[in-house]
């Protein structure tokens, strides 16, 4: 457990010094502070917009943060040679890759937890209704950033940086969309198309089932069951891309 431990504290050391991560940090907040402007074009909707631009800057920064830290981890540490120094000492790459992992969620959990400090402090300064759809929407973000964690890892235990990236960006727009294309698949006349999109649907993440930024910004009821079937919708989902990881990982050769 010790050796676990410090590689997951060393991974959230290495991504807190990173200039990107501090760089994106000041942008969000930027991002945040911004929506302020908004008062002077939208007094009867400023409760709204303030929502819905708070929490889409908040999603769209900590959703590059992360494909950033999950995709170039493992690569970065294969270019400087320190990955030979990891898998020689007595822990499992198993273990290796989960710690990162977590180092990386601990990075972007913090960065979150700040920028939803300042978020709701916006929020009660401007005396705008802070519900439980708030507090959902951004749970679910959290676990939104599992899912992108775990195909950021899976792509990078066996290819590049560019393409792990390229890969994940991707998978969260189809992820987005996968409702859509479900159901333009089913409009189809061919039924290779509608398989294909049946096929499309069921492989690839369902993030719309973990946005619930349109639940804020109208203040929509959530019940405890659908929080709890969306969370363990994407916890499921990443375990499954974190044992595929875990499996390439340990078959690459480091030679």
């Amino acid at each position: 457990m010790g050796p676990f431990v410090a590689l997951a504290l060393n991974g959230f050391r290495e991504a807190r010094r990173n200039r990107v991560t501090l760089l994106v940090g000041i942008f969000a907040i930027a991002m945040l502070l911004s929506t302020t402007l908004v008062l002077e074009v939208t007094v009867n909707t400023f409760d709204r917009v303030l929502t819905d631009v708070g929490l889409g800057a908040m999603s769209l920064m900590l959703v590059l943060l992360t494909i950033f830290l999950s995709s170039g981890l493992i690569s970065r540490e294969i270019e400087r040679r320190t990955i030979f120094l990891m898998v020689s000492k007595p822990i499992s790459r198993g273990a290796f890759l989960v710690g990162r992992l977590l180092g990386n969620m601990l990075t972007v959990t913090v960065l979150q937890l700040a920028m939803a400090a300042l978020f709701f402090g916006m929020m009660a300064f401007y005396k705008s209704p802070i519900t439980s759809a708030h507090l959902a929407a951004i749970g679910m973000l959290w676990f939104e950033l599992w899912v992108l964690s775990g195909v950021g890892f899976l792509m990078s235990s066996f290819s590049s940086q560019m393409v792990s990236a390229f890969v994940t960006v991707s998978v969260y727009v189809a992820g987005n969309l996968a409702p859509d294309i479900y159901k333009l698949a089913g409009k189809s006349k061919s039924g290779a198309v509608q398989s294909l999109g049946e096929a499309v649907y069921y492989v690839l993440p369902d993030l719309s089932k973990l946005n619930y930024r349109p639940h804020a910004t109208y203040y929509a009821e959530i019940t405890s069951a659908e929080l709890l079937s969306s969370a363990g919708y994407a916890m499921a989902y990443t375990g499954v891309l974190v044992s595929l990881a875990v499996l390439l990982f340990n078959r690459r050769d480091f030679r």
